[in-house]
């Protein structure tokens, strides 16, 4: 078996794999979102928490400086009882006026802080219902994840340890290109070689349809010579059929010899499919041609 037959083998298993798996990648993108919205949710609430904390010691601080203020206040009041005159009394009470409108300042400031930190508890609590909606959303989607994995599980081992196996002889470096463009494009990895004119030699990928040498369609007809799409890089390949085609010059396949009555006339090849096999006998002396002096120049 030449290398494009085996990655042909290789191709379908995997396709096979890419189904199976296409159902349990569904759970698992799933699952991963809600684990993904739980810790944005987490980093929410750490983040208002962080807030709080700032704030309430900013509120203590005001606090404690209206206490301050407040032993003041009663300081200076005892003076301005004990004033001997009027120059006295008047001195202390502009130093009273003073101390009260910061103090006011400072309790005025520390409710607006821990007005601010009512709301942001109240942001938590929401962001905390949040999270146990959450929680038993994930619970379900992890639930699902589990029992589709214990649906394919024994499917994909089988399927994985088939295709390692068809993938013996290949190549690595052929083996390791492959993958990263199964893994890029998915189903269109592999075309088949379109036969658009078989006269002219006309030969199409049937990924991109865009144009395929001949000599290159002639060698993966003839010794399956591993060869990729010049214009989208897909691995090329040959119908079974369509090979047959080429190396019958076009004609049907041969159906089985039939006894003619006496005097019967046996049918002859058409004169345009012999053109057509000897348009490919050629083609393909060409391409052996190159082939050699290619090998000889190296």
């Amino acid at each position: 078996m030449d290398v494009t037959a085996q990655l042909r083998k290789v191709f379908d298993v995997e396709q096979q794999l890419r189904k199976l798996k296409s159902g349990l990648t569904g759970a698992e993108r799933f699952l991963a979102e809600q684990d993904k919205d739980l810790k944005s949710l987490l980093s929410q609430k750490e983040a208002l928490e962080t807030q709080i904390k700032t704030l309430t010691a900013q509120s203590s601080n005001h606090l404690g400086e209206v206490k301050r203020l407040d032993g003041k206040l009663s300081s200076v009041r005892g003076v301005m009882d004990n004033a001997q005159n009027n120059k006295e009394y008047k001195a202390s009470l502009t130093e009273m006026n003073t101390f009260k409108a910061e103090r006011d300042r400072n309790e005025t400031t520390a409710k607006d802080l821990q007005t601010k930190v009512d709301e942001l508890r109240k942001q938590i609590a929401a962001i905390d219902a949040k999270r146990e909606d959450r929680e038993k959303i994930r619970k379900v989607a992890a639930g699902d994840r589990d029992a589709r994995h214990g649906e394919v599980a024994d499917k994909l081992a089988a399927l994985s340890a088939q295709r390692d196996e068809l993938a013996v002889g290949i190549p690595a470096e052929v083996l390791r290109d492959f993958q990263r463009i199964v893994e890029q494009r998915g189903e269109n990895a592999m075309g088949a070689i379109q036969i658009d004119d078989l006269k002219r030699m006309e030969f199409s990928c049937g990924v991109c349809m865009m144009a395929i040498p001949v000599d290159q369609a002639i060698s993966v007809r003839q010794v399956g010579r591993v060869t990729k799409c010049a214009s989208c890089q897909c691995y090329l390949f040959i119908d079974e059929d369509d090979a047959k085609r080429m190396a019958n010059g076009g004609k049907p396949e041969k159906a089985p010899r039939v006894a003619k009555a006496k005097g019967e006339k046996a049918e002859k090849t058409p004169k345009k499919d012999r053109a057509n096999a000897e348009d490919i006998a050629k083609s393909e002396a060409k391409a052996k041609k190159k082939k050699a002096e290619a090998a000889a120049e190296a």
